[in-house]
């Protein structure tokens, strides 16, 4: 066998590595996924329990909170089976360390669930309490994507990413709605919370659709929604325009935990088929990458030196227009030359690269954005809804990007002064 050609299945199995542990790593989010919806659920029963006093929703709370551990133990034993050995998963330091503090989160939510039990919290705290617990399972997500290296799955991971996330604003608006309701009246800070998380959510949707393949997006299109949205709207209506202090009339806090309840198993339905769609995929493209090592291994390149090495393009010149090309390129490999062999390889890695890179600043902008709320948040004592209202009001004013307007944000960092 050629020195190159050993090399070049060298470079397929380690492809193929990292496929089998992006397959594991989507069997970790399809597990996270459902332990937030479960999560998502205690909280929205909690803030009712909590607002009601504890007069009303235990059963229902205990109930869910017993779905709530089976589905942690899922995601537990999925961290078991995750590769922690050093270099073997790309980016595998982020990843790992969000999965540390996941776990921090997790065990602390035994004391959580206590001070709830006590009525020793607020509905508000106790949600932003458990909100602060799924965004660290929502990071596991965000590494998981920003570590893929097969490009289509990337872009199903971002897609799935965002539409979790766009969910768990829902999940948010739950709860915060649920708390006004059952308190009887709202306040102006739930009311200004209600329209950042109906925002956010639209935000998330559209980048959903930009990273969905077609089938998905088309799904969630035709999705059976509509009477949850009417009831839905009807409800944030009378929420978002009674007065502070003023009694809420026209629904109660069953109505609005059951239409936005309606509304987000709705988006669990689509979330299933995402992951699902996601797992196939992983599938898929182990069985064609072993099939093409197979051929690799059958392959019987020309004898001999090849003597045009010097008249042909080097890989980072091959052009993407190749890429049909490339697909099968392992198709027809006897009797080929030792270096079209290698320009094949070449030509794919290229192509999945330039894709990989267009994902990734989709991942990598999302990031600027939040480290420069975080900024605003801790040097000008902002909540997370008002310094994204700002940043948002700053790239209008100034008709720029929200990326531009956080990078100019995280640039003067370093001469703000000190947060009290």
């Amino acid at each position: 066998m050629k020195p190159g050609l050993r090399f070049l299945i060298a470079a397929k199995r380690c492809e193929i590595t990292e496929l089998d542990q992006l397959a594991r790593t989507s069997a970790l989010v399809e597990s996270v996924a459902r332990l937030i919806h479960e999560l998502q659920r205690e909280r929205g029963l909690s803030n009712l329990y909590l607002a009601s006093c504890g007069r009303r929703w235990a059963d229902e709370r205990s109930s869910q909170i017993g779905r709530s551990d089976a589905a942690q133990a899922g995601v537990l034993a999925c961290f078991d089976d995750l590769d922690t050995e050093d270099g073997a998963l790309r980016l595998g330091a982020r990843l790992h360390a969000r999965i540390a503090y996941a776990l921090q989160g997790l065990d602390a939510l035994v004391t959580l669930r206590q001070r709830i039990d006590a009525q020793a919290t607020s509905p508000a705290q106790a949600s932003a309490d458990l909100a602060r617990l799924i965004s660290a399972l929502l990071a596991v997500v965000f590494e998981a994507a920003d570590s893929a290296t097969e490009p289509l799955i990337s872009r199903r991971l971002v897609a799935l990413f965002n539409f979790m996330q766009g969910k768990e604003f829902a999940g948010q608006e739950r709860a915060t709605g649920s708390a006004m309701y059952a308190a009887g009246e709202p306040d102006i800070q739930g009311q200004q919370r209600l329209l950042h998380l109906i925002d956010s959510q639209e935000r998330c949707l559209q980048t959903f659709g930009e990273f969905a393949s077609p089938a998905m997006w088309a799904r969630w299109l035709s999705a059976p929604q509509a009477e949850d949205l009417v009831r839905l709207e009807r409800m944030r209506r009378i929420v978002g325009t009674t007065p502070p202090g003023q009694p809420l009339c026209g629904a109660d806090s069953q109505d609005w935990f059951d239409a936005c309840t309606s509304r987000i198993d709705t988006m669990r339905r689509i979330e299933e088929a995402l992951v699902a769609e996601l797992l196939g995929l992983c599938r898929e493209r182990t069985a064609c990458a072993r099939l093409e090592l197979e051929q690799l291994q059958a392959a019987t390149p020309s004898a001999g030196p090849d003597a045009d090495f010097f008249s042909r393009p080097t890989p980072t010149d091959l052009a993407a227009s190749d890429k049909a090309d490339s697909e099968h390129a392992y198709g027809h490999q006897l009797g080929r030359s030792m270096l079209d062999l290698v320009q094949d390889q070449a030509r794919r890695l290229q192509a999945m690269e330039d894709e990989l890179e267009t994902v990734r600043s989709s991942l990598h902008e999302r990031k600027l954005i939040e480290r420069a709320k975080g900024l605003l948040m801790a040097h000008r004592q902002l909540s997370e809804e008002a310094a994204h209202k700002t940043m948002r009001q700053m790239a209008m004013s100034q008709n720029r990007r929200l990326v531009e307007v956080a990078e100019a944000v995280l640039a003067m960092a370093d001469v703000l002064p000190s947060p009290r």
